[in-house]
């Protein structure tokens, strides 16, 4: 299926998909509950796996760079495995909802890597965008009582292995952006990177002691969405980019952690303190002012 509109509507399909993204973490957290972190997980990618050749078809692997199903299969397996099995492995649903803030630090990274990687010129304001994510998801993690280093270590220290997943997440996946951009060559490797990393999980999870798999009713209708949600958002996002406002839909696209962080509390019928909301203000604050110290300066490698 190509999905060919026209600018408005193509602009309207990148602004859809921001919205299905920001509901990821709610949904993952979701399945993971009924299905097990690994279990879950699997199952999603394969869902997603499935609605993404129903709407864009198989993907023509002779028509890609090598470098990029090769650099770009690993890079994407690697973050997403990152990023649901850290929300699946969270200690309860308002820790899941912090690892997702957590994740969201990957855009001031991207800027980052974008200065190391391919030269991007940045203002100075680049250095107080960064800061002020960083104090923002350590005003997260602290708790109710906000900035506190020492709250924030140990809140880290009950759940390394969640809280060390998403942080890496959120590396690979500024790195899968800017080594992407350079191998893609216009290509989107998207269908056969939820393939692949359907794989991974269900290897893992044949290999794990997770219990069997047990469908009911609820549960399967939330992993249907949850795979739906995921596998649209991926597919109406690269067709915005291509065809539709791209600098009304990449500052629409920071604003992912607010709505992400508003639909997990909802679904998960988790409430969350003023101080957490500060610190997704802060987080966002932050990524838009290290994408406007970006923007409209050009890469010194062209």
């Amino acid at each position: 299926m190509q999905l060919t509109p026209g600018r408005n509507a193509a602009t309207t399909l990148g602004l859809l998909a921001i919205l299905l993204w920001g509901t990821v973490v709610g949904l993952i957290r979701g399945v993971s509950e009924n299905f097990g972190a690994i279990g879950g997980a699997a199952l999603i990618y394969t869902v997603g796996a499935i609605f993404l050749v129903l709407l864009l078809g198989f993907p023509k692997l002779r028509t890609f760079p090598r470098s990029y199903l090769v650099v770009g299969s690993i890079l994407f397996v690697a973050y997403e495995i990152c990023l649901s099995l850290s929300l699946g492995f969270a200690a309860n649903r308002g820790q899941a909802i912090e690892l997702g803030i957590v994740n969201y630090l990957w855009p001031c990274f991207t800027v980052v890597l974008a200065i190391l990687i391919n030269g991007q010129r940045a203002s100075a304001w680049v250095a107080p965008g960064i800061l002020l994510s960083v104090c923002g998801i350590v005003w997260v993690v602290g708790g109710s009582g906000g900035l506190s280093i020492e709250r924030t270590v140990a809140n880290v220290s009950s759940n390394p292995l969640s809280y060390g997943l998403a942080f890496s997440g959120a590396i690979i996946w500024a790195v899968y952006c800017n080594v992407t951009k350079r191998f893609a060559d216009g290509k989107n490797g998207v269908v056969l990177f939820f393939m692949l990393t359907a794989a991974v999980l269900w290897a893992k999870y044949f290999l794990s002691t997770e219990p069997s798999l047990v469908f009911k009713g609820p549960a399967t209708i939330e992993l249907a969405v949850a795979g739906g949600a995921m596998a649209a958002g991926y597919a109406f996002w690269n067709v915005g980019i291509l065809r539709g406002n791209l600098t009304l839909l990449a500052t629409a696209s920071y604003f992912t952690p607010v709505f992400s962080t508003f639909f997990a509390a909802l679904w998960l019928s988790t409430p969350l303190t003023l101080a957490f909301w500060q610190g997704v203000a802060m987080v966002t604050a932050g990524s838009l002012v290290c994408w406007a110290a970006t923007r409209g300066k050009p890469s010194r490698n062209g």
